[in-house]
């Protein structure tokens, strides 16, 4: 990771910025438009002939929607410090944000929720993930603990999730979606590595009737139905913060809300 940030530092923050741009699939003028310049001034920053003041490299990436971190990365290759903070979520800082955390967590209890940062490796969570960590490898449960490769690892959830292949295509569909939109290398390596794991065969795309894929998990003697929803914090100023998913699971039927109620 180290060694990417640095080559990321070495290349023009003009090279950078066209990356972006690029990855968002927009031509120099759609972006002059949205920004309100002209398409030569963007045309000049990216080719290194004009040097981008600060503010200016703030904007274009707002309006490309360029992740915080990344966002810092584009302010140190143009020269400038980087505005956004990094707080650890051990910091006195960020006290607030961890008990917001818990108290949503065991709000949501006996129902399994769990926050991940930007690599899906889980940071807090509540009692209900035990639903999940029951007779899996003891490899999978040692920290940092990865909720997708917990999730599609044959010696993880993968031998109880009933419909596996429609699970396992909605993971990989959403990861990559996510690997496009940071270029991540981290991500990316994540992706190859679940993508890789064997009887992991793709499903089907589903039907016109199915609005949501629930996972049909076996715990027990029972078939559990869940669906699942991710959270994020509005409006973050810290690259921590801004990472932070909060992945909420729900019984799709009656059955299961009842079984993890006594559960």
């Amino acid at each position: 990771m180290t060694a990417t940030v640095e080559e990321t530092f070495q290349r023009p923050v003009g090279e950078l910025l066209r990356g972006w741009r690029e990855r968002r699939r927009l031509s120099q003028l759609d972006l002059a438009n949205q920004v309100e310049v002209s398409t030569r001034h963007v045309s000049f920053v990216e080719t290194g002939r004009s040097k981008p003041s600060r503010e200016m490299v703030l904007r274009l990436a707002e309006h490309l929607d360029v992740p915080l971190r990344d966002r810092n990365q584009l302010l140190l290759a143009a020269g400038y410090a980087p505005v956004y903070s990094e707080a650890s979520l051990h910091s006195p800082a960020m006290l607030a944000i961890r008990e917001a955390l818990r108290r949503l967590l065991k709000a949501h209890d006996p129902y399994p929720a769990l926050v991940v940062d930007r690599w899906w490796n889980i940071v807090e969570a509540n009692a209900g993930i035990r639903l999940f960590t029951d007779d899996v490898s003891p490899e999978l449960l040692a920290a940092p603990i990865n909720a997708l490769r917990l999730s599609l690892h044959p010696d993880g959830l993968a031998s109880r999730i009933s419909n596996l292949p429609e699970i396992r295509t909605s993971v990989l569909t959403s990861l990559q979606r996510q690997v496009t939109s940071t270029a991540d290398p981290d991500l990316q390596d994540l992706y190859d590595e679940l993508r890789g794991y064997q009887g992991g065969e793709r499903a089907e795309p589903p039907g016109q009737a199915e609005v949501v894929v629930p996972m049909r998990l076996r715990h027990g003697d029972r078939e559990l139905s869940l669906l699942t929803t991710i959270a994020t914090f509005g409006t973050p100023l810290d690259v921590t913060v801004s990472e932070l998913m909060i992945e909420s699971f729900f019984p799709a039927d009656e059955e299961t809300a009842e079984y993890l109620r006594e559960l």
